[in-house]
C-alpha cells in the first residue's frame, strides 16, 4: 500500500526556499473537497492512517495529498533543525502548491497529533481554501503545555544551556528536543485565547491515550469558535489510532464531512 504512489518533491519556499530543501510528497487526482493529510510529531506520510485513507480516496475518485515535514520521512533537512512554525510553513505551501483552487477546490485538512497543531495555525493562514478539519488526538501547544510542563529543572537547564534534550521514546530513537523548538513553540501557541477557525472541525481523540491526555482535545474544542465541532472519546482508543475501528471511524467521518460539500 504504501509504495503504490510515487513520491515527488516540492521545493520549500520557506526560510529562504534554498534549492536543497525539498518536501516529499504523494498525491493523486480527483474531484473536491481534496483532503491533505498532517502527520505527527517524527512520524511519515506512509503510516498506516494515511495509507488507508489515501486508498479510500482513491476509490471515491477524490483529490489526497500527503507529505513529509522538513527533516521527517524522505523531505530534506534534520530533525532537531525543524520547528512548529517552519513544519506549519510546510503545510501551507502544500496547500498553496499543490492544491490549486481551480483543480482541487477546498480542502479538508487531517491532522494527527503534532499535525493537528499545524493543520490549526495553517487554516488560520489560508481560511479560504478549508472545507473542514478532522483532528486525530492533536496536540498543539504540546512543546509547553505537555513538554516543558512535566520537564525537571534538570532537563530544562540541558535544553537551555546545551541546546538539546534527547527524550526516551516509545517508537524508535530519542525524541531531540531542541531550544528553538520550545522557544518556537511559545510563539505559536493556540490554547490560551480563542481559536479563530469558523469551518466544521471534527476531534477523534483515544481516551487511553497516555502521549496526549484526551482531556487536552476538549480543552481544543472548547477553543474552537467554530460552532459546528464535534468531539469523540474512544473509550479503548490509545494514542495511534491506528487499529482497524479507528481506521474505519476516521472514513466514516470524512465520507460525513465530504457530503456536506456545498452546503457550509
Amino acid at each position: 500500500m504504501t509504495n503504490a504512489y510515487n513520491v515527488k518533491y516540492l521545493s520549500s519556499s520557506a526560510y529562504g526556499g534554498l534549492k536543497q530543501n525539498q518536501i516529499a510528497y504523494k498525491q493523486s487526482d480527483g474531484q473536491g473537497p481534496g483532503i491533505i493529510w498532517c502527520g505527527g510529531l517524527k512520524s511519515d506520510m506512509d503510516g498506516s492512517k494515511a495509507s488507508a485513507l489515501h486508498t479510500w480516496a482513491e476509490t471515491q475518485g477524490r483529490a489526497f495529498t500527503r507529505f513529509d515535514y522538513f527533516g521527517h520521512g524522505k523531505s530534506s533537512g534534520r530533525f532537531r533543525d525543524g520547528t512548529i512554525s517552519r513544519w506549519a510553513a510546510d503545510t501551507v505551501q502544500v496547500i498553496d502548491a499543490l492544491t490549486p483552487t481551480k483543480q482541487f477546490g477546498p480542502q479538508i485538512i487531517v491532522g494527527s497529533s503534532m499535525g493537528g497543531w499545524t493543520t490549526l495555525l495553517a487554516a488560520l493562514a489560508r481560511p479560504e481554501r478549508i472545507h473542514a478539519l478532522v483532528l486525530l488526538a492533536p496536540a498543539p501547544d504540546f512543546t509547553e503545555k505537555l513538554m516543558w510542563a512535566n520537564f525537571s529543572e534538570d532537563i530544562r537547564k540541558t535544553i537551555m544551556e546545551d541546546g538539546i534534550y534527547y527524550e526516551p521514546s516509545d517508537y524508535d530513537e530519542p525524541y531531540e528536543i531542541s531550544r528553538e523548538l520550545i522557544l518556537d513553540g511559545r510563539d505559536n501557541l493556540l490554547l490560551d485565547a480563542p481559536i479563530n477557525i469558523t469551518c466544521p472541525v471534527r476531534i477523534i481523540h483515544g481516551m487511553k491515550d497516555t502521549s496526549v491526555p484526551y482531556t487536552h482535545a476538549q480543552k481544543v474544542a472548547d477553543a474552537l469558535e467554530s460552532k459546528d465541532v464535534k468531539l469523540t472519546l474512544v473509550k479503548n482508543g490509545d494514542h495511534s489510532l491506528s487499529g482497524e475501528d479507528d481506521i474505519e471511524r476516521m472514513i466514516n467521518t470524512m465520507e460525513e464531512l465530504c457530503a456536506t460539500i456545498g452546503k457550509i
